[in-house]
């Protein structure tokens, strides 16, 4: 066995549904008393029904949590958070909230408690993504990582069905990496598996009823392991080839990543079959022909394309990713990722390693 080392966040995790009324709880076990409740301008009615629930321990509400977490949104919002006495902060909603929630915590080192209403699976990492200056950057610290995590999976009853997919391949992007992720270990390895089939299992009963309780728990429940993966090892190439479309060309997060993953994960294939082989195994085909099958099946969006990129971006998100080095378990240039973005950009099959 490959030597590893292993780490765990201190994230406190409840699940069921019904659960989005511990919230109260939560915050009085974390020593608050005054909690700022933050969400998107759509996602408003839920976070009023947070502000309801804490009663007299909301200090007020901020819901101009908006994508790729910019970083005058977030100064906006600290000061709006000293304005009214906060003590803590309450994140209702997708990852535009979690990672906008994340930033406050990480400036003002308040407890931080996460309500997802969406599988993206950032309320359980370390991690923190922001933009500046069309620049998205990356930070790791335990001040970003989520005091407490409340999973409802009532609340993504109603979430649209594009969504549910979208967000849905998006965690699944975070298991596919984290099985040739350079510091992975059994355990992530083991929680990647668990968390990929249970989204896949998860989105197939969603798209055949929006309402089935066990996809919606299912998924949710992938969304959890999917998340946790995502905070204990390191990201490669589909991380970085998103990051760049979204914050250089303000592209959709989970659509991103919806439209990248079967190329990114058909591009590392040739290199890792072996580590990719659970992928392989689940679809029944190699790991990036199977992930664009399944995108199809399911209605996701599967090219840049349709997304709004334009062809003469290519070149310069190509440049921009290939402009910094990281690791990638597949050498990385600056040729081979305008070839691979190209193929996204049309919709075209990833090519299998196979043939």
């Amino acid at each position: 066995m490959r030597s590893f080392s292993y780490r765990t966040g201190a994230s406190r995790i409840s699940f069921g549904r019904g659960a989005f009324e511990q919230v109260p709880q939560v915050v009085e076990d974390c020593g608050a008393i005054r909690a700022l409740v933050l969400s998107t301008e759509f996602q408003q009615p839920m976070a009023e029904t947070a502000v309801g629930y804490l009663g007299g321990a909301a200090a007020g509400m901020f819901s101009g949590a908006v994508m790729h977490t910019p970083t005058d949104v977030t100064d906006t919002a600290v000061a709006y958070c000293e304005s009214i006495g906060a003590d803590s902060i309450v994140s209702v909603g997708g990852g535009s909230t979690t990672g906008l929630g994340k930033a406050l915590a990480h400036r003002t080192g308040f407890p931080h408690i996460v309500v997802p209403t969406t599988y993206a699976g950032s309320e359980v990492t370390d991690i923190l993504g922001q933009t500046e200056d069309g620049l998205k950057t990356t930070i790791r610290a335990g001040s970003i990582l989520p005091t407490a995590v409340i999973y409802d999976p009532t609340l993504t009853d109603g979430l649209p069905l594009k969504m549910s997919i979208v967000s849905g391949l998006n965690a699944m992007a975070h298991a596919a990496e984290a099985l040739y992720a350079q510091d992975r270990n059994p355990v992530s390895s083991m929680l990647a598996v668990e968390g990929f089939g249970a989204m896949k299992t998860g989105l197939g009963l969603i798209v055949e009823d929006e309402r089935s309780i066990e996809g919606r728990d299912a998924a949710l429940y992938g969304a959890w392991l999917c998340g946790t993966v995502l905070g204990q090892v390191g990201m490669a190439l589909h991380h970085k080839i998103c990051h760049t479309l979204g914050g250089s060309f303000n592209m959709p997060h989970a659509e991103t990543h919806a439209v990248m993953l079967p190329h990114t994960i058909g591009f590392n294939a040739k290199s890792v079959p072996d580590l990719l082989a659970p992928i392989g195994d689940i679809f029944g085909k190699s790991p990036g022909v199977g992930l664009f099958g399944f995108a199809k099946e399911l209605g996701s969006p599967t090219s840049l394309k349709e997304l709004g990129l334009k062809e003469q971006d290519l070149d310069r998100a190509a440049e921009i990713a290939a402009a910094n080095p990281y690791w990638n378990p597949r050498p990385i240039d600056q040729s081979g990722l305008r070839a691979m973005l190209q193929n996204a950009f049309d919709g075209a099959m990833p090519p299998d390693p196979n043939i």
